[in-house]
């Protein structure tokens, strides 16, 4: 056995026989970047009182890994294809280990921030290579199960994260979060040498690089408008961002459109089950971003669980969403994925419905059930979604295909965190403002319990321990009268921390449950719209199986040229593998089998 893996994918003789350890790694990669987040949710407390963060650094330490990962995924999944996937997994491995090392050795806001662009760098680099090495090493039979098993673990690292992040603190400092992607990433490197056979497209043109720049501006402009505007007001930079996304993206679309060779083809948006499966992964990422976004502050900050108590308590999701892998993969060839992904987004409303029954009285009992129905439907949905788009772009384009992928959840989750982190925050602010109303509590207090349910128990606190002083004070004080008095204002105090602390609980309780409220209508909406788009089983149009036909044999010639056998052998091998594809769809969906046939034979005949 090679110890470093040297010979590509498309060379080998069948399919590579340890494509499922290959999978092991691309799921090792795929799991530090969705934790390189959901564990920084749980370690974002400490960091605060470490570095004395502010709200608006707070939240770009948080997004400052989200602007670059989705501006640059499309421009360096095309780069990938050109040039190897594989080199582009474990560079982008390298940088996202260095940005980590970095993050846990700075001592301040720009630092931190400086370092989670890094590792946003880093993972732009690895979520479109793992997609793509993914779909060039499995066969096409094999492929549905393989993405199943790769978004089960992007469910598990949702669960994984707060889990692993809680046992590091519980020690360690924030640091620590850095360092636990450090290991896994060494690992993922040493293993895509080993198991991941090297892969980059047959035959590619020069990259479209003015649409690459062109995407990275509207990308990154839309994604910088939708962190600043919600949070922090619509000034002159959010303003600027969202005319540079408009132009930019009206700029990227009319350049693609006329260029011969278009990094990204924007015509497949025409197609129905393509634009339904990224508006279901957008969508669905914006629930489920916004959910954990809150329910992580609620189990921390209003039930007061710890760091590790937070992260066990997210567990039931991440088993959930195995189950609801299994089930999909069980259910998807026999029902089809409009019926498997509409019935997940149906259950991802019905969690979020499930939250607005949340008050002041609500316990960890009452999330564990929209925590499992939102595991199952993240199971039962994005699995689908992702093999119809990777399914859409053919071998040279396969880093593209996993770009486009990934932008639509990273835009979901960031309009998920921006838009129902708002509405959280408002609803908050406004509840709070009702239930203090007449308490004497000074402006300045009441608004800085406003800006978030941290502050608002760092504010009952502070009037805890003013109480506390108050009583160490009478119980010293000489004249009894003198202590009557310190001891009556320490006991008014104290009452009043008590009632801040039970204002603050029932107002971000019922701040959960209006936001909650809103994303169920939002993600509802977007089922109907998502179920309206995506094609039944029987509406597969004959254009569509003859363009795949075309599309298989023009590969399978440019790969012929590139190796250097006959054109005409491997087309012949291309019509067996198309022929055989067919057979596998007529024992699925009989009803297609004439449809898809006929345009087949017609391409082959033309070939």
């Amino acid at each position: 056995m090679r110890l470093v893996m040297t010979e590509p994918v498309e060379r080998t003789a069948g399919p590579y026989r340890r494509r499922w350890w290959a999978l092991l790694v691309l799921c090792l990669s795929l799991l530090i970047i969705v934790m390189a987040n959901t564990a920084l949710t749980v370690a974002a407390p400490d960091m605060t009182q470490d570095l004395g963060l502010s709200s608006a650094d707070l939240q770009w330490v948080i997004d400052g890994y989200t602007v670059p990962y989705a501006a640059l995924m499309l421009l360096l999944g095309a780069i990938g294809d050109k040039y190897s996937r594989r080199g582009a997994l474990v560079l982008g491995l390298l940088v996202f280990g260095g940005g980590a090392v970095a993050g846990s050795l700075v001592d301040s806001a720009a630092g931190v921030i400086a370092a989670r662009a890094v590792m946003g760098v880093g993972a732009a680099l690895i979520m479109p290579a793992t997609l793509s090495l993914l779909a060039a090493t499995f066969p096409r039979a094999e492929r549905a199960k393989a993405i199943t098993l790769w978004t089960a673990t992007a469910g598990l690292a949702i669960a994984a994260g707060p889990l692993v992040a809680g046992a590091l603190l519980a020690h360690h400092g924030w640091s620590s979060t850095f360092l636990i992607n450090v290991p896994i990433a060494a690992v993922a490197i040493v293993g895509a040498f080993v198991l991941v056979p090297p892969s980059k497209a047959a035959h590619h043109s020069r990259i479209d690089y003015v649409g690459g720049l062109l995407s990275v501006v509207w990308t990154g402009s839309l994604v910088y408008m939708i962190i600043e505007g919600p949070h922090f007001g619509w000034g002159v930079k959010a303003v600027t961002a969202a005319v540079a996304a408009g132009a930019g993206l009206l700029a990227f679309v009319l350049w693609e459109l006329r260029h011969p060779r278009p990094v990204l083809d924007v015509r497949r948006f025409a197609d129905r089950r393509f634009a339904g499966s990224n508006l279901a992964v957008a969508l669905f990422f914006l629930a489920v971003f916004g959910a954990f976004y809150y329910l992580t502050q609620h189990l921390q900050f209003v039930l007061g669980y710890d760091a590790l108590e937070t992260g066990t308590r997210m567990l039931p999701l991440a088993g959930a969403v195995f189950v609801g892998s299994a089930l999909t993969g069980h259910l998807t060839p026999r029902v089809g994925m409009k019926w498997t992904v509409s019935a997940g987004m149906v259950g991802g409303t019905a969690a979020l419905a499930l939250l607005t029954q949340v008050d002041a009285g609500s316990g960890y009992g009452d999330f564990v059930a929209p925590l499992v129905v939102l595991g199952l439907a993240i199971g039962l949905a994005l699995s689908p979604c992702t093999d119809a788009i990777m399914g859409a772009f053919p071998e040279s384009e396969l880093g593209v295909g996993g770009a486009v992928n990934d932008t639509s959840l990273e835009l979901g989750g960031s309009l998920g965190i921006a838009i129902l982190g708002s509405l959280l925050a408002t609803s908050y602010s406004d509840h709070l403002a009702d239930a203090t109303a007449g308490a004497g509590l000074p402006a300045s207090a009441l608004a800085t319990a406003q800006d978030s349910v941290g502050a608002g128990y760092a504010v009952a606190q502070g009037i805890g321990d003013k109480a506390r002083a108050l009583a160490a004070q009478a119980a010293q004080a000489g004249d009894p009268q003198q202590a009557a008095q310190l001891k009556a204002q320490a006991e008014q105090l104290a009452q009043g921390a008590g009632r801040m602390a039970d204002a603050v609980g029932s107002s971000f309780s019922d701040a959960v449950a209006h936001t909650s409220l809103i994303g169920a209508v939002v993600l509802g909406v977007g089922t109907l719209l998502v179920a309206a788009l995506l094609p039944g089983r029987t509406k597969q149009a004959p254009a569509t199986a003859e363009h795949t036909a075309r599309t298989a044999a023009t590969g399978a010639e440019q790969a012929a040229e590139t190796r250097g056998e006959p054109a005409d052998e491997t087309a012949a091998n291309a019509d067996a593998e198309e022929a055989e594809e067919a057979e596998e769809a007529t024992a699925e969906k009989p009803e297609q089998a004439d449809a898809e046939k006929e345009p087949k034979r017609a391409a082959a005949g033309a070939r």
